[in-house]
């Protein structure tokens, strides 16, 4: 059996600096992690998170490093020694007992070193030299001459996580490091050097496709590869002397289904494969996982719109819920299992059930996809190309294939993963950023990657798992990459050029990137920034603001529907009101249309750093007012009201697996209560995976007096709201409301009860305790109506703490303070 000794511990950290002041001869280090780490560790440097303190850290990515450690082995002539290192940040040098042992140049890839010879009784002293990312970076333009980059620093010309080099919404922290596990492996005879697994259904049975591929060492006796799926299916495969690789299949008869999380159950089956010695029946390698058993295709085919962009999961068409995922930390080893887990369960809470694992990040860690299966979270996993032109040339074209070798392999048997992806925005940007000009003839820019290299390692390696070149995408380089009617669509003219209403100037297949931009959570924005005062365009405010032209936008953004803010606290939840709002029309839009779009997929979800950005879910995992809206607007039944042929209808949405029947009734009233007129209709009936369109009558959309009313309509216990005008010119009171709290077990219930027509009610909880946690926002309630928040939190609050305008917001507020 395989030997595995962790080599995770006793490591020190030098600079190579000599010049550099302040700094020990060694640092202790932390393996797995970063440079950027262990000198915080270290009290060696500021948090580059708070303040502006990233601009200090600067030097650090311009740095070479080199880490240490010393461990005992015992060298055996009759068995292999390899060193293994899951993870190098990113340009090393690897050197065991004075002789180097190998060169890296890519992130994203694991390494494999043969030490045998090294190896030595006692002590074995290993060094890994990182060269600065910069300085590589500098010699790799020289080499394939300039490529175009959204973004600053050669990420384009290296295999680096992009975003280290900063992005609109990260910062430019360029790290170093042994960022994954490292270990020291001893075997004999053979082990498993590639196993490739997938799972998926042959009529009724679960069909398992098992190709394992073999590292020999002695004289290559035969073995035998022992498969065991769900605790009883077995088959035993030989492997003749001398050979090293062996495919074949196991069926595994009537399994429970996989399904995305709102549609059924998440089922696992664990699969385990032993390599044994045929002579001496010994083992001597195995792999262990869990599978889920479904099928999965992506329609493009042609239809009267154009072509479809339509996941189709256990032959039912889908309309993806999703949101983008990033890095969730600038420094990946800090990122937990548990804390992949708590992410994807926030995810799960919002009824979002697909992440977008976006191409300028990483191929995230096992237990990342892990926590997807056993969720019911679909990934889109992209490629790790974004936003630049990338060159096919040597050596970068190797490293490439390699580490798409290595991903594939190693996420293909997660049924999670529902795509692979080939690249985010470069078909886009080369033709309509201006590229075309810039890149010489005949010069590389990625598209071979996209369209040859990539699909055909797809192929090879995963063929029963759709690939597509981009996003956007068109399916065709003789159609423009981000059309509407054809494959997936990035929508970024709305926050960058003009207001959330545009949103319905478009109908895509599928849109998988559109987003609104808003501060973090308000305990976020304390704990990372100490201005006095503190405003939009106070220093550490604006510094954790990476948009060009951010906070513009953002005021630009509320023009037409919410006034301008006055003071800090509103221009916070103005912001952040305004991005809920922005991204719940967009959804609420395309999913009405839900015979044509098949997909919103929200730029983004989390945060890798305290920002004010696109995310949900700030980097302390705090909500932004936007998850509540994703929550509603993702509802597997959805009402909404939108504009249809002159007039207006509520529109059913149904995601569900039943039937969704219903008497739907509605009314059009003044703010103070009246009723002006009515409605009701015995049964609606929306069938499941369907938008139903339920025209409203001419005296429920034809206003008397539009600042002072509204249209409110009901299907069961789903409402929807329909304004003539924007809050600035809507006659909103000013907020009288009643406020009971009750201590419940782990927090307390906060009871508002209207006098008064209320908006978008929102409870601030972490205003209260940074950790509080509460369970809806976004509320409006008509006169009369109670709504009672619960709020998870372990300090004591009392009615008075609810401070209305502080605590309590809503947009009655905000709009009765500007007047």
């Amino acid at each position: 059996m395989i030997e595995k000794t962790a080599l995770n511990s006793g490591w020190t950290l030098s600079c190579n600096d000599t010049a550099r002041p302040g700094l020990p001869a060694a640092i202790p280090a932390t393996v797995p992690g970063c440079v950027h780490l262990d000198l915080l560790a270290n009290r060696l440097i500021p948090d580059p998170y708070i303040e502006v303190n990233e601009i200090t850290s600067d030097w650090i990515g311009k740095t070479d490093w080199t880490y240490r450690c010393s461990f005992e082995a015992m060298p055996d002539d009759g068995r292999v020694q390899e060193l293994v290192f899951d993870g190098l940040d990113t340009v090393a040098v690897i050197s065991l007992n004075g002789e180097e042992i190998g060169r890296t140049f890519n992130m994203h890839r694991t390494y494999r070193f043969d030490v045998s010879r090294l190896l030595k009784a006692g002590q074995n002293e290993l060094t890994v030299t990182f060269r600065s990312a910069y300085a590589y970076g500098a010699e790799m333009e020289k080499h394939y001459g300039y490529r175009p980059n959204n973004y600053p620093g050669p990420g384009n010309l290296m295999r680096k996580m992009a975003c280290n080099f900063g992005w609109d919404w990260g910062p430019t922290l360029v790290t170093a490091g042994v960022w994954k596990p490292v270990r020291l492996e001893s075997w004999d005879r053979a082990r498993l050097a590639e196993t490739r697994v997938s799972a998926t259904l042959a009529g009724g049975d679960g069909l398992v496709k098992v190709h394992a591929r073999l590292a020999r060492h002695g004289d290559k006796a035969p073995c035998k590869l022992i498969a065991e799926i769900g605790g009883g299916v077995t088959k035993t495969v030989v492997i003749g002397a001398g050979e090293d690789e062996v495919s074949f299949e196991l069926a595994l008869p009537s399994p429970q289904l996989w399904w995305p999380h709102h549609l059924g159950a998440q089922p696992l089956y664990p699969l385990t494969l032993r390599l044994i010695g045929e002579a001496s029946d010994d083992l001597l390698d195995a792999h262990e996982r869990e599978l889920g058993f479904r099928s999965l295709r992506l329609d493009t085919s042609a239809d009267e719109h154009g072509s479809a962009f339509t996941f189709v999961i256990n032959d039912v068409p889908l309309f993806i819920c999703g949101a983008n995922w990033i890095p969730d930390d600038c420094f990946p080893p800090r990122v937990t299992a548990e804390r992949y887990a708590a992410r994807i369960e926030e995810a799960k809470a919002a009824n979002i059930h697909m992440l977008r694992v976006w191409g300028g990040g990483i191929f995230e860690a096992d237990e990342f996809y892990e926590a997807c299966d056993r969720a019911g979270m679909l990934v889109w996993q992209d490629f790790l190309f974004a936003c630049a032109a990338y060159p096919e040339e040597e050596p970068l074209r190797s490293e490439v294939e390699a580490e798409v070798r290595d991903n594939v392999v190693r996420l293909m048997p997660h049924a999670s993963l529902v795509l692979w992806n080939g690249n985010n925005e470069n078909i886009w940007g080369f033709d309509e950023w201006g590229w075309r000009p810039i890149i010489k003839a005949g010069e590389s820019w990625g598209l071979g990657y996209y369209l040859d290299l990539l699909p055909k390692l797809c192929i090879e390696l995963d063929p029963d798992r759709p690939y597509y070149p981009g996003s956007p995408y068109s399916g065709s380089m003789e159609i423009e990459p981000n059309a509407d009617a054809h494959g997936c669509k990035h929508i970024w003219d709305v926050w960058n050029d003009v207001g959330y209403e545009v949103y319905r100037n478009y109908i895509p297949r599928f849109c998988s990137e559109f987003g609104w931009q808003a501060p973090a959570a308000w305990a976020t924005i304390e704990e990372s920034v100490h201005d006095a005062p503190l405003t939009p365009q106070s220093n550490g405010v604006f510094h954790h603001q990476k948009a060009t032209d951010g906070n513009d936008k953002l005021i630009r953004g509320l023009s037409g529907h919410l006034p301008e803010p006055r003071t800090m606290d509103d221009w916070h939840f103005a912001t952040q009101l305004n991005q809920a709002r922005a991204i719940r029309f967009g959804v609420e839009h395309m999913r009405s249309h839900r015979d044509i779009c098949k997909g919103a997929v929200v730029w983004q979800f989390n945060d890798c750093w305290p920002v004010t950005s696109w995310a949900a879910l700030d980097s302390a995992g705090r909500r932004k007012p936007l998850w509540y809206a994703l929550k509603a607007a993702y509802d597997p039944r959805l009402l909404t009201i939108q504009p249809r042929g002159g007039g207006l209808a509520a529109v059913a949405v149904n995601e569900r697996t039943l039937f969704w029947r219903a008497k739907i009734s509605g009314k059009r009233m003044k703010l103070d209560g009246t009723v002006l007129a009515e409605f009701e209709f015995w049964r609606l009936l929306c069938d499941r995976f369907e938008a139903k369109e339920f025209p409203l009558p001419e005296d429920i959309v034809t206003p008397d007096l539009p600042k002072d009313e509204v249209i409110v309509v009901q299907m069961l216990d789903r409402r929807a709201f329909h304004y003539f005008v924007e809050d600035i010119e809507l006659a909103l009171p000013a907020p009288r409301l009643t406020i009971g709290v009750v201590g419940i077990d782990g927090g307390y219930q906060v009871k508002v009860t209207a006098q008064n027509f209320l908006k978008d009610l929102c409870l601030m909880a972490d205003r209260l305790d940074p950790d509080a946690v509460v369970d809806s926002m976004l509320v409006t309630l008509l006169p009369g109506e109670s709504h009672v928040f619960a709020v998870k939190m372990a300090k004591t609050t009392g009615a008075d703490d609810i401070v209305v305008g502080t605590v309590l917001r809503s947009a009655n507020d905000l709009v009765v303070g500007s007047r």
